[in-house]
């Protein structure tokens, strides 16, 4: 898959440049991709342009039957699929085929909503004044532009891909280079369903040399991203110059209260599903722990012994939980946070090293004795590193969760479920769960507060992202005057 699908063609990059993919469990290249530039950026968003009027102009129970056709696909190859994220990714397989399957789900869901906004056409709305009638449209924003990040490839796709078509928009995808090979597979499952040509199109490239200039674009009336702050914020001062529709899912920080009233058990294992998950690659990750004081030693004592047994290794053998990182870079990352650290006076009480000599592999990790102003305590590392702190009472516990710029989730585990409602509703976060940690569903809002993002993706959330709202008002009299004259 060394071409660009633009157009409904596989086409060669125009500079001619190219990309290794690297597996991350072996350290050695496996694919290579087109490097896209900004003249291929020009070309996707011309095809996308051209095809946005008949896209746009079907009905939603026409682009229904697409969207459940990439479902249906989805599923039929869903263990090549899996696999093919195993290998750039590294994530366990059980993992990815989980995410597959997600993706499937997510187009079906979108399908439904698509035949939905047929009937949501020329809705009515009830006016004081009888001498005039508004009915209310709902048209597509145009065509997007969508840049994804690398740590749920197809299913990340999936949740911006499923709306934007359903909504009417034409595409332009962008994975990240170093995870492209399932987006570059769903442009194929495209071409092989007769999706229009140019509805879909894929990009592979550096984020400087292919994503920029999509966030840049004027003809691209919106802008989806995925990814870390300081992107974010290029792409929506780049929008900003096109007053372009700019939604923003970053990053996080996200807070676990534990009280002390809570299941151990329960919680260990809600606890390293929150951050462990995904090898810690995961935007709401719950990698802040704070433990009511009666119940922080016996709990860090029992999640040790479990996270010191969680089996490591290449996400294709059986039964490995915890893959490698993505990349050597971000292994490095992780690890310069877990030294910084440790030399600031943190007390490592598990991991903290390599996991396996090949591969990029680290050990999950749990410091504790961080300050509140510590890099490790407010920064998001994105690893297998859990940051662990007490709090003694309610009102304390929630005020130093929301001491933090991210709020984009949160978890609050305790045996009372009235606290748990009291508590939740006090936290600054677009997602909190309660006696849980990172259940996600299609059907339900997903998105964040403050520096975690603008807007929301998934459920009818996600649709709304990308469409506009018109309201068509008639004056039903026949006296061109009597409504200014009665004022």
């Amino acid at each position: 898959m060394e071409k660009l699908f633009i157009g409904g063609q596989w086409q060669e990059p125009r500079q001619g440049g190219r990309l290794e993919v690297i597996n991350p469990a072996t350290e050695e290249p496996f694919a290579t991709v087109a490097a896209a530039t900004s003249l291929d950026v020009e070309a996707a968003v011309e095809a996308a342009v051209s095809a946005q009027a008949n896209w746009g102009g079907s009905r939603g129970s026409e682009r229904a039957v697409y969207l459940r056709a990439i479902a249906q696909a989805i599923r039929t190859h869903q263990d090549e699929l899996a696999r093919l994220e195993v290998q750039d990714n590294g994530k366990p397989l059980p993992e990815a085929a989980w995410d597959v399957g997600d993706a499937a789900g997510c187009f079906e869901f979108y399908a439904g909503l698509a035949e939905d906004l047929d009937a949501r056409q020329g809705e009515a709305v009830a006016l004081p004044d009888e001498r005039f009638s508004t009915k209310i449209y709902h048209e597509p924003v145009g065509p997007s532009g969508l840049i994804i990040p690398w740590n749920y490839p197809l299913l990340m796709a999936a949740w911006k891909v499923a709306p934007a078509l359903a909504a009417g928009c034409t595409c332009v995808l962008k994975p990240s280079e170093l995870t492209p090979m399932t987006a570059l597979r769903l442009a194929q499952i495209c071409s092989d369903i007769e999706l229009p040509a140019g509805v879909m199109n894929v990009l592979t490239g550096l984020g400087a040399d292919t994503g920029a200039p999509m966030a840049a674009h004027p003809q691209l009336r919106k802008v989806a991203f995925t990814g870390s702050v300081p992107t974010g914020r290029s792409v929506m001062l780049a929008g900003a110059q096109e007053i372009k529709v700019v939604s923003l899912e970053l990053g996080g920080k996200s807070p676990f209260l534990v009280f002390d009233d809570a299941d151990i058990e329960a919680a260990v294992e809600w606890i390293m599903f929150g951050i462990f998950w995904n090898q810690g690659q995961v935007c709401s990750a719950t990698s802040r722990l704070l433990v009511q004081q009666n119940l922080a030693g016996p709990l860090l004592e029992r999640l040790c012994q479990e996270a010191a047994r969680i089996p490591i290794g290449p996400g294709l053998e059986p039964g490995v939980k915890l893959g490698p990182l993505v990349s050597a870079s971000q292994r490095l990352r992780v690890e310069g946070y877990v030294s910084r650290a440790l030399v600031q006076g943190a007390r490592l009480l598990t991991g903290g090293q390599r996991a396996r000599e090949l591969g990029y592999f680290y050990q999950p990790t749990v410091l504790a004795n961080l300050s509140d102003e510590s890099e490790a305590w407010c920064e998001e590392i994105f690893g297998p590193v859990l940051a662990v702190s007490t709090f003694s009472s309610e009102a304390e516990g929630v005020a130093r969760a929301n001491q933090s710029p991210f709020g984009l989730a949160a978890a609050v585990m305790s045996s009372d479920l009235e606290r748990c409602q009291r508590v939740a509703r006090q936290l600054e976060a677009g997602i909190v769960w309660i006696n849980c940690s990172q259940p996600t569903f299609t059907e339900a809002p997903w998105g964040g507060v403050k520096h975690s993002g603008v807007g929301r993706e998934l459920g009818r959330w996600g649709l709304s992202n990308y469409l506009e709202v018109k309201q068509v008002t008639t004056y039903q009299s026949r006296d061109p005057w009597g409504w200014y004259l009665g004022h």
